[in-house]
């Protein structure tokens, strides 16, 4: 699977437009994600999310059938916040092509337990993607372990 990241930046005209920063191989069985186990295997092998000391919220969007079309860091935070703007994780998404995204994000004390902070973020990009037609799948956070929000009914 490759692992492709990107940035945004503003065009001559001002436009947002897609800077691809780097691809990887990412070595796998499969080419999609279609699991928290998966999303959080693949996020902390190459993002080291368990071991950052602030907040990263990441944002991975998908083609219809899974696979990863790019990996995006939307959100740098502090040890215990981080602010997103649905805007943000949107642009990113329609300039990717995306029909589905995931949110990824880090909690640097350990504990995956989701903030209401969390909780909120969650709903606003999953009714956002529902205006749109970009259906937000999961939202994993990670830490000693990992938190599904859609396995644990919060999505």
């Amino acid at each position: 699977m490759n692992i492709i990241t990107y940035r945004t930046a503003l065009a001559e005209d001002k436009r947002n437009v897609l800077i691809k920063e780097s691809t990887a191989e990412y070595k796998t069985n499969t080419e999609t994600l279609n699991s928290p186990q998966k999303i959080a295997e693949l996020m902390t092998a190459f993002f080291d999310m368990e071991n950052r000391a602030e907040e990263y919220l990441y944002m991975i969007s998908l083609d219809t059938k899974s696979h990863p079309l790019g990996f995006f860091e939307v959100s740098h935070g502090t040890v215990n916040a981080s602010i997103v703007s649905p805007r943000s994780v949107f642009i990113r998404a329609l300039l990717s092509g995306a029909t589905s995204i995931i949110l990824c994000h880090n909690h640097p004390s350990g504990d995956c337990t989701p903030s209401k902070e969390d909780a909120l973020l969650t709903k606003r990009i999953k009714e956002g993607g529902e205006l749109l037609g970009v259906e937000l799948l999961d939202h994993v956070i990670i830490g000693t372990a990992f938190l599904s929000m859609r396995k644990e009914g919060l999505l």
